[in-house]
């Protein structure tokens, strides 16, 4: 049984180690436990008609870095729980007899990762005293991490909303309409600046998956409204006369196809072509598509 316990206690802080490695570090942006996570909280969000509002995607990871905490925690305690009482001497006033063995190891397991070193709890097994250091490392790289998670968000965010700006602005000004009689060099221009903006939006949400459980409370900052006027513009290039407008227009199409394929396998599971994605992207931010 000790040994049993031993081995599911690493299994579950690997696991836990292995999520924290695939959420920050690896290029796939997402960790399975954490985007399972977000996603709920996206779920329960939805179904309360988004009364979280903008507060949902900060809550979504801070309820990540605790799971994180509670796996590190519990999977401790589990190395620890044969070694207690035995394995560890206490201060005077405390006695070990007086808590359950598994709830005394959780406590010495979450003061050693929060790296707190009370002293009223030491550990005198020798396997013990030298798995400890490790965990209070754990604890250190975990909140450094979590810092460092907080942070990054942020350009991905601005990315966004400054795409949706461009995209509002030209929709207000009626840009698609008068697009056939623009400058070619001009419209090439626009056109090719949003598609590499597409491009970056793309690229965001692979890397950085939680951004996207991120609802703008301003509607004008939401790329998920004005996407939808990406695909206009599209295909008013598309049916322009000049090549360069052409080639462009297939530049932005194919950006967004990609945009699309991306929002549908992460995050949506549903659509087809691009104004079905787009569309249920819309509808899964609480926002009406932009036309």
């Amino acid at each position: 049984m000790d040994v049993l316990l031993t081995v599911t206690g690493i299994a579950i802080v690997v696991v836990g180690l292995w999520d924290i490695y695939h959420s920050l570090l690896h290029p796939s942006g997402t960790g399975a436990i954490g985007g399972r996570v977000q996603a709920g909280v996206w779920w329960i969000s939805r179904r309360t008609g988004h009364r979280f509002g903008s507060a949902v995607g900060p809550g979504s990871m801070i309820t990540v870095v605790l799971v994180w905490v509670l796996l590190q925690g519990i999977g401790w305690a589990l190395v620890y729980l044969p070694h207690v009482p035995g394995g560890f001497t206490y201060s005077p006033g405390v006695d070990a007899a007086d808590y359950p063995d598994f709830v005394e190891a959780l406590y010495i397991s979450l003061v050693t990762l929060a790296t707190l070193g009370f002293g009223d709890v030491v550990a005198t097994d020798p396997w013990i005293r030298l798995a400890s250091p490790l965990e209070a490392l754990t604890g250190f790289a975990l909140l450094t991490a979590a810092l460092t998670w907080f942070t990054q968000i942020y350009p991905p965010l601005s990315r966004r909303r400054s795409l949706a700006l461009e995209l509002k602005s030209l929709a207000e000004v009626g840009y698609a309409d008068v697009l056939a009689e623009e400058d070619p060099v001009t419209a090439t221009r626009v056109l090719d600046g949003l598609a590499a903006e597409v491009a970056k939006a793309r690229i965001d949400f692979t890397q950085h998956g939680e951004t996207y459980y991120f609802q703008e409370e301003d509607p004008d900052l939401s790329l998920a409204r004005h996407l939808p006027y990406a695909l206009e513009l599209r295909d008013r290039a598309a049916a322009c006369s000049a090549p360069r407008v052409r080639t462009s227009a297939r530049r932005l199409g194919l950006a967004l196809e990609q945009l699309g394929q991306k929002l549908r396998e992460d995050f949506l599971g549903t659509g087809e072509a691009p104004e079905e994605v787009f569309a249920a992207y819309a509808e899964d931010h609480g926002r009406e598509a932009r036309r």
